[in-house]
């Protein structure tokens, strides 16, 4: 029996095409989707008026500061999250900040795909050390009558 030649080229479909040389490289397909967002609003932040682009990075920086002070010992607050969302509008105007801000998306990604490849086993693990530790601050801030609410 001999083997069977590829079809023709049906009217209407497509042909496959070769890659060329001038086709972009694949690096950025590894890269989470977060990371290329960021690169496209930074390509139409580049086309914004200067006092925009001037507003953007003092909002920028005086959100990384206000999120310094929240991160400090006694202070109520999302400091983290505060930074990083003063991180990610600096990113848009200077690279230093853009690469920053690409390495911390890629390691949340790169936990998130962990916690994901958890077992059920450790999941449960985590959950019973975390409601341990919420348990043994609620004894010692009964024993010890730390406050619970600042009224």
């Amino acid at each position: 029996m001999a083997s069977a030649a590829p079809p023709p080229d049906k009217p209407g479909t497509v042909p496959a095409q070769e890659p060329t040389s001038s086709s972009k490289p694949a690096v950025d397909d590894d890269k989470p989707e977060m990371v290329r967002k960021l690169k496209e609003r930074k390509k139409r932040h580049k086309e914004r008026s200067l006092v925009y682009r001037v507003g953007n990075v003092v909002v920028g920086v005086v959100l990384i500061l206000g999120g310094i002070v929240l991160s400090g010992p006694g202070i109520p607050g999302p400091g983290f999250a505060v930074i990083l969302i003063g991180l990610a509008l600096l990113a848009l105007e200077f690279d230093r900040a853009e690469r920053l801000l690409e390495r911390v998306i890629v390691w949340a990604d790169r936990a998130k795909d962990r916690a994901a490849r958890a077992s059920t086993g450790a999941k449960v693990a985590v959950g019973v050390l975390v409601a341990l530790g919420i348990a043994a601050f609620v004894a010692a801030a009964l024993l010890w009558d730390i406050p619970f609410l600042p009224f």
